[in-house]
């Protein structure tokens, strides 16, 4: 049985009583059920966030990117090189500052968002939560992103 946040003094080192743990396992399941719906569209899941992000702004600098994916530029640049070799980004100096990159989607980059399309509604089902409970995880993993980020 798991302790509250409230007495953190009582809390055991048994594996289920590890909020970290219960997070870790949860990520591997939904990165693991995202898998076969992400081959179909030839994408790794590292590479599906970044389209995400490109289909709601097409264009967007690298550095912007790295923020709202929270993925430093070394982990980011082979992710972009492997997406514009498959044609479906390209990077690009920006006129006004040459020392910037933007990344825009191809024709097929963009394409490819409606093959896309499929993906959350199979992935809700696949969790098993109601909206408002997806409403609440989504909020409580945003608290405890803000909070541990900020220590």
């Amino acid at each position: 049985m798991s302790t509250s946040a409230g007495s953190r003094a009582e809390q055991t080192l048994l594996l289920d009583d590890q909020l970290c743990f219960a997070l870790y396992a949860a990520s591997r399941a939904v990165t693991a059920r995202y898998r076969p719906l992400l081959d179909e569209l030839g994408l790794t899941y590292p590479q599906y966030l970044v389209m995400l992000v490109l289909w709601e702004q097409d264009s967007i600098s690298v550095r912007d990117l790295g923020t709202a994916l929270q993925l430093e530029s070394s982990t980011l640049s082979p992710l972009l090189k492997r997406l514009e070799a498959a044609e479906l980004l390209r990077r690009e100096r920006r006129p006004e500052d040459e020392r910037s990159v933007a990344i825009r989607l191809t024709e097929e980059g963009a394409a490819l968002r409606e093959r896309a399309r499929a993906v959350p509604s199979a992935m809700g089902d696949a969790m098993g939560l109601t909206p408002e409970q997806d409403a609440v995880v989504k909020q409580l993993l945003r608290l405890i992103t803000s909070n541990v980020g900020a220590g």
